[in-house]
């Protein structure tokens, strides 16, 4: 809600970042059972973090690089905590209980605070959220649907969003579906750099607004685990509903559906692939229209009423501890309101290597380096690029 690229880039902070810790508190965590040998694998002898997740009680910091093209290099800070007594532990691809609170920053002076908990409950069955978050992002507008001067800077703009969100899913039954519902609440301020004046597409009235709207949702989820998938279905089908009966300044729709698989093919070669499509109603805010999400592509550079894209991944475990992976990917934004140029095409691609940080938990870690239409990306990748909690 608060805006596209943070849910896009970071969601990752609140269900990962605890990994990063371990250094941070090796010498706090030293016992006369196991010393500093907790963080090694008695099978393998190798550098993991099982026994630490196992065991950590208590908040830790943390800090993670933002690397996103859309607000520049960064990081976000945050005190993590994670509860090892989640229920239905046992079950594949539980979500532990988290809970952080931190801030965020980048190098164009975006800035921002937060606080959230994910909750497991009732054997696993019933997945909550709860966050608030207050942020003034320094963003691009680049036009709905493409632009026939590609190379074209963006309308440089700043939005200043203060919200929250609280919502929950449930298990149907013994199935793999998750019904869901979700409120969430913002009040936004958009100003633009002085001498600059309002693109065509954006109504003078999107630049203050509150959003408030209900999203509910229906899951399909057979992965095999919460981290890094290596077999299984994600499938989710959700729509955000504004209405001024639910404290939003205006009424519209936004709807996005999302596909993953991943698809094991050898013993040591896995497959994934994910598709998503995002339409949205008249009236959507220009800053609250669908982006094509690729790895390469700067976030919300290609909009428009319509969005969807394309991305294949292919990991090679060539040993124990180390993977290889490969991925590439396309998209389209696109307006019928506009007469010419209407739609953008993208592509992407890069590689990138994964390390075991936590064999127990399936937990990979690594960095990809992605090549689109402008400089070369790299991201930090906890668990999998398409993280979804």
């Amino acid at each position: 809600m608060l805006t596209p690229f943070l849910k896009r880039t970071h969601i990752a902070i609140l269900l990962l970042a605890i990994s990063m810790s371990a250094v941070a508190v090796e010498e706090v965590e030293k016992t006369e059972a196991g010393g500093s040998r907790q963080f090694i694998d008695v099978e393998d002898g190798w550098f993991d973090l099982g026994s630490f997740l196992d065991k950590a009680h208590g908040f830790v910091p943390v800090i993670s690089p933002i690397t996103e093209p859309a607000v520049g290099y960064g990081a976000v800070g945050a005190l993590v905590f994670v509860d090892r007594d989640t229920p239905g532990e046992g079950q594949a691809g539980v979500r532990p209980n988290i809970a952080a609170v931190g801030a965020m920053a980048t190098e164009n002076g975006s800035r921002g605070k937060f606080a959230a908990h994910l909750g497991t409950w009732m054997d696993g069955n019933l997945r909550t959220l709860i966050g608030v978050a207050d942020a003034d992002v320094n963003l691009e507008f680049f036009g709905l649907g493409g632009d026939r001067n590609s190379g074209r800077q963006g309308l440089d703009y700043t939005i200043a969003a203060r919200g929250g969100v609280i919502g929950g899913s449930y298990r149907l039954g013994k199935s793999p579906f998750w019904a869901g519902l979700k409120y969430a609440r913002a009040s936004t301020n958009v100003s633009l750099d002085a001498g600059n004046a309002l693109p065509p597409p954006v109504p003078p009235l999107d630049l203050e607004l509150k959003l408030a709207a209900l999203t509910p949702s229906l899951t399909y989820d057979t992965r095999d685990n919460f981290f890094t998938p290596t077999h299984g279905w994600y499938l989710d089908l959700s729509a955000n509903i504004f209405r001024q009966s639910l404290g939003s300044d205006r009424d519209f729709e936004k709807a996005t559906f999302t596909a993953i698989r991943y698809q094991p093919l050898t013993e040591n070669l896995y497959l994934g692939a994910r598709a998503s499509g995002t339409v949205s109603s008249d009236g959507t805010p220009f800053y609250l229209r669908p982006f094509v999400s690729l790895r390469g592509v700067q976030a919300m550079k290609y909009q428009g009423e319509e969005a969807a894209e394309f991305e294949a991944e292919l990991r090679w475990q060539f040993h124990p501890r180390f993977s290889l992976v490969g991925f590439g990917g396309a998209g389209l934004a696109r307006s019928e309101s506009r007469l010419e140029d209407s739609e953008k095409s993208v592509s992407s691609g890069g590689a990138g290597f994964r390390y075991l940080l936590a064999r127990r938990h399936g937990l990979h870690m690594g960095i990809d380096v992605a090549f689109g239409p402008d400089d070369p990306v790299f991201y930090v990748v906890f668990g999998t690029a398409w993280l979804r909690p």
